[in-house]
């Protein structure tokens, strides 16, 4: 995948389909140590230890469209490609914790992406899941909460047009507070 928030968009979508209430989103930049380190947690259905020990087999997977889920396994090659590593812990009815570490500034490293549209998609394709998005650069961070969201609209659908297009517009000047000059 060309931009890392594609895995992200990929790995939550497992979570959804895990039947998560909450899935929080985290990525933190560390200039200092060189890393950049993307979590996806939830509270859905967890994995039993088999399934936890083949996850990463491009050949297991849980749907039944086709037999292969390629998710986990490229997400794997693109970390330790850049000198990281991935880590997946899952307990059964806790949820699963999803952990990539990337050579922040290794050459092969694909850049973040589009954050934004990630998350606007990700919460009006789901609207009644909790996204919880913090994007931390050294000392600084920005989060996105949809609970907060929600207070603030008061009944208004998370998945309307004009919602998403905030969503997008609001995540992405986010990030732009975060960006150094």
């Amino acid at each position: 995948m060309k931009e890392l928030s594609l895995h992200i968009l990929d790995i939550a979508q497992n979570s959804v389909k895990a039947n998560a209430s909450l899935i929080q989103i985290s990525i933190e930049e560390d200039t200092a140590a060189d890393t950049l380190r993307i979590t996806v947690a939830d509270n859905g259905c967890g994995m039993d230890k088999e399934l936890l020990q083949r996850v990463r087999d491009p050949f297991t997977t849980t749907r039944t469209t086709r037999k292969v889920g390629m998710g986990i396994p490229l997400m794997e090659m693109a970390a330790v490609g850049c000198d990281g590593s991935l880590d997946i812990q899952s307990q059964v009815g806790v949820g699963t914790t999803l952990c990539a570490v990337f050579g922040l500034s290794h050459i092969d490293r694909a850049p973040v992406g589009d954050m934004p549209g990630t998350m606007s998609v990700l919460v009006s394709g789901s609207p009644q899941i909790d996204f919880v998005y913090t994007h931390t650069v050294d000392d600084m961070s920005f989060t996105f909460d949809t609970r907060e969201i929600r207070t603030i609209l008061e009944g208004i659908p998370l998945d309307t047009p004009e919602v998403a297009n905030w969503i997008q517009a609001y995540v992405q000047e986010g990030l732009d507070s975060l960006q150094t000059t």
